[in-house]
């Protein structure tokens, strides 16, 4: 059963419904660039079957592994960036105790290297590790990205010292090219056990791949729920390619129906802190299928009611080219309740007894119907709780609604021509071999 629910009410009153319907011709023409393969980059469509191709035999063998890993590891150590780690990093978190670190739950303790280069994180990753059991992933399909090939260059040669080359290589798993890449030349003389970054998957939507299925069984996370939620949405979607019965495809139709209108930033909002980085993730998945030819929806994040402090004077009055897109979670895992104060000094007796959840959810309908009145249209997806059948579903409701929002807006949804821009600009500042005439011009216009 579906569980992600689609509430467009709140942006009829700036896109009325009929405008949004007027999209359905271009959302079925999507669905046909998607399933006959037939737009832009359609060799980059294989995470479109992935939740039901994956086989049992394939999920066994990854739970198998994690196993193992989680018997012999406290930290368990994912090297990759973009993609490469958003994506588990979103689920991990989403359904993680948050306070992990501190309260003393049994299995690895999954964090994250090579996602940048800051050398202060790095030092103090390894002081880290000097002190715990840990095993690794190292996740790229090149081997050469800069970020991840130097944490991976530096933790190998840390786990090789702390256990030796032969043990080291039972803890370092390779999640990488099928044949070809310099992580997978390493992998493959070295020993170690690899999985493969399908060719069709882009690394945005490689979370439902080994990229993001193993690191989150290590966690502990049910991968056959993550991967049953992903393939229900997966079913709807191909069984209706159209917005009626589709909320997939309202949500792709209502966003450019909005950024017609001049509407052009999504923020998405959560309530919840266990969803930052699926916010992460979603910015991703957005911000490089959509941002190109100077076009797109600009993806933006925030947690409220946090957020509310910081950020909410200008959602509530600012330039008006917002709109919001809330993930409304209905029920919480835990229960606590307003405790009754005799001096109520603090002014809080008269929703004593209430559940925290309600006045979450009563910030949350109260916020709505304030920015709605200032301007900004409303989206709301609700979830009945936050687990892994549910984050499966919206995972592949995201993926699918933002293939068919790249090919309504008429771009690639996905590439990412944009990206190498700053590498090459970096490559030669370091002076990297084949960039010399590069160095020289932009030493000169850093005043170098």
């Amino acid at each position: 059963m579906i569980q992600v629910k689609l509430n467009l009410e709140q942006t009829f009153g700036f896109i009325p419904k009929d405008e949004i319907l007027a999209w359905d011709k271009h959302i079925i023409s999507a669905y046909r660039k998607i399933y006959n393969k037939t737009g832009a980059g359609n060799d980059f469509l294989g995470w479109v079957d992935l939740p039901s191709s994956i086989t049992n035999q394939e999920i066994e063998a990854i739970e198998n592994h994690a196993a193992e890993l989680r018997r012999k590891s406290e930290v368990f150590v994912v090297i990759g960036i973009g993609g490469s780690y958003l994506g588990a990093r979103a689920v991990i978190e989403s359904m993680t105790h948050h306070f992990a670190q501190l309260n003393g739950n049994s299995g690895p303790h999954v964090i994250y290297a090579g996602q940048h280069i800051s050398e202060d994180y790095t030092a103090d990753l390894l002081d880290l590790l000097d002190k715990k059991d840990y095993s690794l992933a190292v996740i790229s399909k090149s081997g050469t990205t800069t970020e991840p090939a130097i944490a991976f260059r530096l933790l190998k040669a840390h786990i090789e010292k702390k256990y030796g080359i032969e043990e080291a290589r039972t803890r370092i798993v390779a999640i990488t090219d099928k044949s070809r890449g310099a992580l997978k030349q390493l992998a493959d003389s070295e020993g170690y056990v690899s999985y493969v970054v399908p060719d069709d998957v882009g690394g945005r939507y490689s979370v439902l791949t080994p990229v993001g299925l193993l690191p989150i069984a290590v966690a502990g996370i049910s991968i056959r729920d993550l991967i049953e939620g992903a393939r229900k949405m997966e079913a709807m979607s191909r069984a209706v390619q159209k917005i009626h019965g589709n909320p997939i495809a309202w949500y792709a139709a209502a966003r450019q129906a909005l950024y017609t209108s001049g509407k052009s930033v999504e923020i998405m909002v959560n309530y919840e802190p266990r969803l930052f980085y699926f916010t992460e993730w979603f910015k991703q998945l957005y911000g490089e299928s959509e941002g190109k030819e100077n076009k797109g929806i600009f993806p933006a994040g925030v947690g409220f009611t946090t957020d509310l402090h910081s950020m909410g004077q200008y959602i509530q009055e600012g330039l008006r080219v917002l709109f919001e897109t809330v993930i409304s979670v209905e029920s919480s895992q835990r229960e606590m309740r307003v405790p009754m104060a005799e001096s109520d000094l603090d002014q809080l007796n008269y929703i004593a007894g209430k559940r925290l959840s309600e006045v979450n959810h009563k910030a949350e309908q109260g916020t709505t119907l304030a920015h709605v009145d200032g301007g900004v249209p409303n989206i709301r997806i609700s979830i009945p709780e936050i687990s892994p059948d549910t984050i499966g579903q919206l995972i592949y409701f995201f993926e699918m609604g933002c293939a068919l929002s790249g090919y309504m807006l008429g771009v690639n949804p996905f590439d990412q021509p944009g990206v190498e821009a700053y590498k090459k600009n970096m490559f030669a500042l370091l002076g990297k071999k084949g960039f010399e005439t590069q160095t020289a011009a932009l030493k000169a216009r850093l005043g170098e």
